[in-house]
This record gives C-alpha cells, structure tokens and sequence, in this order.
C-alpha cells in the first residue's frame, strides 16, 4: 500500500504518547488501542496523525480539510459522552465525503439496540435468548412467557458497563432492583434476557461485499468468583487487567469444538453481520449452551483491536498478523468509499 495521510480519532484522554517506555501497565490499558494503532500504522510508512474529540465536530472538519486524510480511521465509542452518538460521527464523515474506517451508520444503529438486533437475527431463524425492554420510567413487570434467571443489562451500552454477578436474577424483586440500578446508574432503558449457561464465544467478521470469519474464540474464566460463581463477562473480567491476571482470566481458541459445529458458528456470524448491515469489522459474539445450542447474544460494530483483543489475537491465529489486520481496515474503508456503498 502506498503512503497514506490517515487521521485517527479517538477519545481525548486516550490520545497516546510516542513511546510507552516509563508508564505503567495500568496506564498503557486506557490507551493500548488507540496506541498499537498509531505506531503499527506509522511503522508502516503512513503519515499518521491522532486526533482527540468528545465535545465539538469542528476540529475533525479543520483536520479533515487541512490535513486532507486519504482516509479516516475511527476509534471513537462515544461523542458528547454518550455512546449512542457513534453513528453520527460515520454519518458526519459520509457527509464530508471522506474514507473511513469500521462500520457504517446504519449498522451501528442497528446493532446498538440490543432488542432490535436480536429482533432482526430471530426473523432470519438463528437462536436468540427470549427476552424483555424495560424503559426509564415504567413498573417493572416480568412477562409470563420469560423464565427466571435473568441476565439484566443497558438497553443500548457496550464494554460491558452495568454487568457483575448481581446482574443474573432469580426473583422478581431482584429483577425490579437490577432493572433499577441499570435506569439510575447506566442512566439508560434494560433488558432482561434469558441466562444461558453455558462458554461465552465470539467471531470475528472482516470485509464489506466478500467476508473473512476468523476462527471461534473463546473467554475463559479461569477461577473467577470460586464454585458459585457464574461465568459471564462483567465489567470487571472486561476491563481490570490485575483481576484478570489473579483469577486467569484469558481468551483463546474454543477447544474442543467439533469441526461442524465450529462452522455452523461461523456461518451463523456470517449470517448475523448480513442481516445488521454491518461492514468494516465486527465482533459477534454467542453464548454457547450445555447442550450445544449457539445463542445469538449482541454484535460489536469496531470493537477493540488492540494486539492483546480477541479480534486481533484470532486474526493473528488465521495468519493476519497485525500489521496486515490494520492495512486491511483501511482498505476496507477506502474501497467503500470509491464504490460509494454508504456514501449519499
């Protein structure tokens, strides 16, 4: 790939350093992505330029249109503070007629909503956890048809925010408290979706028109919370990297997976990415039941691609090492451009 002029957004306090010689890991965790992106890039020879913003869009137009990016690679998860933003800022850069990296708009849109994505993936008959939306405001009231125990999450939040083992209930008044939390801590609607016992897998999904699946990965939980714990992703296994190492917590291949049943994993991600709109990257993640049943659980429009994420980890594992995993995202946001698939 030629040189390129890339211009990298990302939240202002995760703008990295030139080296990350003399910090501690602690402190390279809040910003190791935006970090192995800029480096990686530049050791590749593009002119590379980071970009810090949260509360104005015209610093991005001043960047766009003096710095002229070939194209735009966006880390943003959020804007104004508020996660659910992230398509305005896709949709902004399509209105600006510049290439960008990751998903477009109405994929972020569609896969925010974690009801409506698995309303949407239902109807193309890939198994779904039931399920019930639980808005600001209104009495928690369990629908007949939804079994205890319940997983209760944020309607639309990501990177696990609001999940511990208090979020599994199995009375209505630990729903009704649970839901509570979710409206006056997250500050968003809940879900309540059916706990699915089971290993928590994910697939990776690469390309716009021609797809590459990368191989089934899995989180594994190590000795989390002793015997009567329950195995799920809380914020905690998510994000506090001396838990993980003290309970060892990591992700890998799925073992002992039959070859068949790995590919039906992966053409049911193939199947979910179509059916979302999504393009660029994402992450689609399963939970996979005791008896062998794949859940749809929620996808991940531009999830982490730190080198230590799972997406980079399983691209690595399916022979693109790093370097080539970004050089692909950027190609894939280039070639959207030129072929105008979300532009106008």
């Amino acid at each position: 790939m030629k040189q390129l002029r890339i211009l990298v957004l990302m939240h202002p306090d995760c703008v990295p350093p030139d080296s990350s010689d003399g910090y501690s890991a602690r402190e390279i965790n809040e910003w190791k992505t935006e970090y192995d992106v800029v480096s990686t890039l530049r050791a590749a020879g593009h002119e590379v330029r980071p970009l810090g913003v949260q509360e104005e869009i015209k610093p991005v137009r001043d960047e766009i249109e003096g710095f002229k990016p070939h194209v735009v690679f966006t880390l943003l998860e959020e804007f104004h503070y508020d996660v659910v933003y992230d398509q305005h800022i896709a949709s902004y850069l399509e209105l600006m007629k510049i290439a960008y990296t990751g998903c477009n708009p109405r994929g972020l849109i569609l896969a925010r909503g974690k009801d409506l994505s698995k309303t949407l993936v239902h109807h193309r008959r890939i198994p779904v956890p039931a399920f019930a939306v639980f808005p600001m405001r209104r009495k928690v009231k369990r629908p007949p048809r939804l079994e205890l125990p319940l997983i209760v999450k944020s309607l639309s939040s990501d990177g696990s925010l609001g999940i511990s083992q208090a979020s599994i209930v199995d009375t209505d008044e630990k729903l009704a408290e649970r839901v509570a939390f979710i409206h006056e801590r997250i500050g968003t609607a809940a879900i309540a979706e059916q706990f699915i016992e089971g290993r928590e897998l994910y697939v990776g999904v690469l390309g716009n028109n021609r797809l590459r699946v990368l191989p089934v990965w899995e989180l594994k939980f190590g000795s989390m919370g002793g015997p009567a714990a329950r195995q799920i992703a809380t914020e905690k296994v998510k994000h506090d990297t001396s838990y993980q190492e003290r309970v060892g917590i990591v992700d890998g291949p799925a073992e002992d997976l039959t070859p068949e049943l790995s590919a039906h994993i992966q053409r049911l991600a193939k199947r979910i990415y179509r059916t979302l709109g999504l393009d660029g990257y994402a992450r689609i993640d399963f939970r996979l039941s005791t008896n062998g049943v794949p859940y749809f659980i929620e996808a991940n429009p531009n999830p982490e691609i730190a080198k230590s994420q799972e997406f980079a980890t399983a691209a690595g594992h399916d022979g693109l090492d790093y370097p080539d995993l970004l050089q692909r995202i950027v190609t894939l946001g280039i070639s959207r451009a030129k072929a105008g698939a979300s532009l106008g």
